[in-house]
């Protein structure tokens, strides 16, 4: 292929597997782990028009499996996180790589580097959306259990994502330490609570045929693009997961997503989908409403400790990114402290610890709902995702030479899945990023 994997150069995958395996779940999963708090109810709850109904849930719920199976576990594990450069990831490894493979084309090389730095810029954007989306949401699940405490939950939120920016100098390699084995019994909660909610109603288990999804947009012309915006929200974390490459290796990762993270998500989100099917007043929170009354409270705990963890990848991959830009000469020099002394990609850089502290407070002072920041979330992700598509594809057909027979249709595959997902969200930058 012309490239030589991280692990070879790092040898992240031959000492301590396990343990390595369970940090890179807790520091890169994080995000896309806690979307289940919120896709399901943004969809039918976020000003979309559209109503809870058995081809609606149906078809939801298959937009979202094959999202994640398309978008995550072809594009981004299986194609993007080989494009590894000296073993780290992220749009700027990526930019990297792609001027490299632009040699001679000058013209191609200056638009690759507006898309890789519109790229990093959007992911950016994500570092602080998604510790404010992911805390408030959680902290949320207290109005269920405590009346008349909707006006602690910002504040509450933001004591804990203060806490969580105090962290960070503590390095990933600690933090994944503490966070690994939550993160691991975090999902097996996720799979346990979808099973049993499948298992009240499976005819839920149809939406894996994609017949649904296509069914979808057949019934719901009007407003099935726009409820797209909503669905990328499934796939947040996709692009922290390969930001995140530096600091534990493309194997690690790559397990990580098929052996339990992928099955967790998919059997919480279809859970939820047999609850609304069978209690369609279960959508102001399906995702507390599905588990059981006396494990609310311990939900909420489990839910808001997870949150923190998501911010974990994002926050990480602002730093390998960061770092990366420096070495490129796209961003002037900063102080970088080296946590690891055996991971070399392991970093903290204080002055973005705290930019990104500032902008998460402001966000959650600005929007106070996880609904309403739920519908900004979608530009940040899509404009990412679609930056890295652009750029990938360059990367094969120039670096690696793939084949254009068998790698072209594929990469056009991608393009047009992450233009949809785009324009679904365009509209909500005219709308301030609200949906509402």
């Amino acid at each position: 292929m012309g490239h030589a994997s991280s692990e070879e150069r790092g040898g992240h995958g031959a000492a301590r597997p396990l343990s390595i395996l369970v940090a890179a779940v807790g520091v890169v999963y994080g995000d896309i782990g806690t979307s289940p708090l919120y896709t399901l109810k943004e969809v039918f709850t976020g000003g979309y028009g559209l109503n809870v109904s058995h081809d609606a849930v149906l078809g939801i719920l298959s937009l979202i499996f094959w999202s994640l199976i398309w978008v995550v576990s072809i594009k981004y594990v299986l194609f993007v996180l080989r494009a590894d450069n000296q073993g780290e990831g992220g749009t700027m490894a990526l930019l990297a790589l792609a001027r490299r493979a632009a040699q001679g084309h000058p013209r191609l090389s200056a638009v690759l580097v507006v898309f890789g730095l519109c790229g990093t810029a959007l992911f950016y954007g994500d570092s602080m959306i998604t510790p404010a989306v992911s805390v408030l949401s959680a902290v949320e699940g207290l109005e269920l259990a405590v009346d008349g405490i909707e006006h602690w939950v910002v504040p509450i939120a933001l004591v804990i994502l203060i806490g969580l920016f105090v962290l960070q100098k503590h390095g990933t390699a600690q933090i994944g330490k503490l966070f690994g084995p939550v993160m691991v019994c975090w999902f097996v909660v996720l799979g346990a609570l979808g099973v049993d909610g499948i298992e009240q109603h499976p005819e839920v288990l149809k939406a894996l045929n994609p017949y649904w999804a296509l069914n979808f947009f057949q019934v719901h012309p009007g407003i099935s693009i726009a409820a797209l915006g909503a669905v990328v929200l499934a796939l947040t974390g996709a692009e922290a997961l390969y930001a995140d490459m530096g600091h534990f290796g493309r194997k690690p990762i790559a397990r990580a997503w098929f052996g339990l993270v992928l099955p967790g998500l998919v059997l919480n989100d279809f859970g939820q989908g047999a609850l609304l099917l069978a209690d369609a007043e279960a959508v102001r929170n399906p995702f507390f409403l599905l588990a059981p009354g006396w494990a609310l409270v311990p939900m909420i705990v489990l839910s808001t400790v997870a949150t923190v963890i998501a911010s974990q990848a994002v926050i990480s991959g602002a730093f390998s990114l960061t770092h990366q830009a420096i070495q490129l000469g796209y961003i002037p020099r900063m102080h970088i402290q080296h946590t690891s002394s055996s991971e070399q990609g392991q970093i903290y850089i204080s002055a973005v610890n705290w930019t990104l502290m500032v902008g998460v407070i402001l966000l959650v002072l600005g929007f106070e709902s996880s609904g309403a920041l739920a519908a900004a979330y979608g530009v940040a992700v899509t404009g990412t995702m679609l930056c890295t598509t652009v750029m990938i594809s360059v990367v094969i057909l120039l670096l690696w030479k793939w084949p254009p027979l068998l790698s072209v249709p594929v990469l056009v595959g991608f393009l047009a899945v992450d233009l949809l997902f785009f324009s679904a969200n365009v509209p909500k930058i005219v709308q301030g990023g609200r949906s509402r």
